[in-house]
């Protein structure tokens, strides 16, 4: 409860801000990543480079910078294609007013397949130089800077995935000489001095009049050549990016730890939610993509607790107490799966045995139980519609939590384990921003899928059994016995098992019912059969 003391909500005068210091606005950069455009086409990262290339921002102190560690041609020459076509869609964006800005959410029309691809491409190249008179609109006006990095890869140096892409950019002097790009990767923005290492102090705050007034000397060619030696893989060797500069390497969840180091060196962090949304991004729609990126996320929490940059010893006297144990639920949300998969497991193998783990309802020790399942529930879903969710939305959201905490925290706790041990390292996986159009089809139709066969897969289908076979024993013991009252002290554990057993519905028709191709694999079937049967023989004896 700790994350939710003081909430405090701010709110912005764009007017305002507009009519002071219009001519004096601080030039920012914004940074899109991509690494495979298998599974993140060049397409959605296009509209995503011309959404923000479309900001209402003023044009010549916006630069746009995209990092393609998968340095696919097709990437680039989409990027080619964009920085043409951006001369029309901004001024067509700024005139009409345009909502949203990215061009395949506003048309809403099938785009053709990009021709075949060009062959050759640089390693950094300054598609469009904000700096240069003739980078103007359809209109005449100056169109923001945009610019394409793929980094140098070798198998003896390591990228470092995101971050290194992330630092490589940093690294790069802003072309207008502004001194603090404004990051936006994932819907925040940074100033260069934080992500540099810099601690904060009073003279940090950056002179907007002074900035604006400093002019890029060098050509864009001459910088092209220039900024080649940052995308080499040699260049961080020996230096301090990624351990005190720039983004922090060597953890799944580069953004927290980062994040955490920045406040510790005395920066402030400002939370801003408008009715608008900011930003809007691509998440998984498949249940397996959704398990994979909550497993990177969790075992990343997990590792940063574990490590010296755990909140409460890296902090210490240096952010708050109350900022370090915010931190502490999503660092420990790995560690939950414990106590999950006791309680989605013992309670029931327990019921099937005819041992009663919890008080009766007439006992007065019951008192607690019930107070903390249903007030604690009923303050989730009060906190759930507050913010615009409804019921069935609320029901799915504890569905998903189930999920993640016997699958997702459980993989990701247990790899985190692993890796302190020295027996595996660090991965990063990509989240897949694609579906083939059943996929899509089902996703709108609210079905989950289960078309892979998957780890996770089989841990869910085996609980979900286990519950279902526990209950159904529980309740032939309740039925048989109903004369002697001995279901009085099984009744919080019939409620917890009947409980479990409604929000596995969508594994149960998974298994027996659905006939598409988004059904549990008969091999996932076969083998979640044999654990949960299995489970119950040791219960029962």
């Amino acid at each position: 409860m700790v994350v939710r003391w003081n909430p405090i909500y701010r709110y912005t005068f764009k007017d305002r801000l507009s009519l002071r210091y219009e001519k004096v606005l601080p030039s920012i950069d914004i940074f899109v990543c991509t690494a495979d455009y298998m599974i993140e086409p060049p397409l959605m990262v296009i509209n995503t480079v011309l959404s923000v290339m479309a900001y209402d921002y003023p044009s010549e102190k916006l630069s746009v910078y995209l990092s393609d560690d998968g340095g696919s041609d097709l990437t680039f020459y989409a990027m080619v294609e964009a920085s043409r076509f951006s001369k029309i869609w901004i001024p067509f964006c700024k005139m009409f007013k345009v909502e949203p800005r990215s061009p395949e959410a506003y048309f809403r029309i099938a785009v053709e397949p990009l021709g075949e691809p060009a062959k050759e491409w640089s390693t950094v190249k300054i598609l469009i130089d904000g700096k240069d008179p003739k980078a103007v609109d359809i209109e005449g006006q100056p169109l923001p800077t945009l610019v394409y990095l793929a980094r140098e890869k070798r198998p003896q140096y390591h990228h470092n995935f995101k971050a290194g892409a992330m630092n490589a950019l940093v690294e790069l002097p802003g072309f207008d000489g502004n001194g603090g790009p404004s990051y936006g990767g994932s819907g925040c923005f940074h100033r260069r001095e934080a992500l540099c290492g810099q601690k904060y102090n009073k003279e940090c705050k950056a002179d907007w009049k002074k900035l604006s007034n400093k002019e890029a000397r060098e050509s864009a060619s001459v910088l092209e050549e220039t900024y080649k030696v940052l995308a080499s893989c040699t260049y961080e060797e020996n230096t301090q990016w990624g351990k005190e500069m720039g983004l922090k390497y060597g953890c799944p969840v580069e953004d927290v730890i980062s994040g955490l180091a920045i406040q510790c060196r005395g920066w402030r962090s400002i939370y801003f939610n408008p009715e608008r949304k900011g930003f809007l991004g691509v998440a998984p729609i498949t249940l397996l993509d959704s398990l994979i990126q909550q497993k990177r996320w969790s075992e990343g929490g997990v590792q940063i607790f574990a490590s010296r940059n755990c909140p409460l010893v890296n902090g210490h006297k240096k952010i708050p107490l109350k900022l370090q144990l915010s931190y502490c639920p999503y660092s420990l949300m790995g560690a939950n799966c414990l106590a999950t998969l006791y309680y989605v497991t013992v309670p029931s193998m327990c019921l099937l045995r005819g041992i009663s783990l919890f008080p009766k309802i007439s006992n007065p020790w019951a008192i607690p139980f019930t107070f903390v399942i249903f007030v604690h529930r009923a303050y989730s879903l009060g906190e759930f519609v507050w913010c615009g969710g409804t019921l069935q939305g609320w029901w799915n959201d504890q569905r998903m939590w189930l999920f993640k905490r016997t699958t997702s925290y459980f993989f990701g706790f247990f790899d985190c384990i692993l890796q302190l041990l020295g027996f595996s390292k660090s991965a990063f996986v990509i989240s897949s921003k694609v579906a083939d159009d059943d996929v899509s089809q089902r996703y709108e139709q609210e079905v989950m899928e289960f078309g892979t066969s998957s780890p996770m897969f089989t841990i869910l289908t085996t609980l979900a059994l286990l519950n279902a076979f526990c209950f159904v024993g529980g309740m032939k013991r309740v039925i048989a016995d109903v004369q002697t009252l001995v279901s009085e002290p099984f009744e919080l554990q019939i409620l917890l098992c009947g409980v479990l057993v409604l929000i596995n519905l969508p594994v149960y028709q998974g298994l027996f019912l659905r006939k598409d191709n988004g059904r549990m694999p008969t091999s996932v079937s076969y083998q979640s059969i044999i654990f949960a049967l299995l489970a119950c023989a040791i219960a029962l004896y």
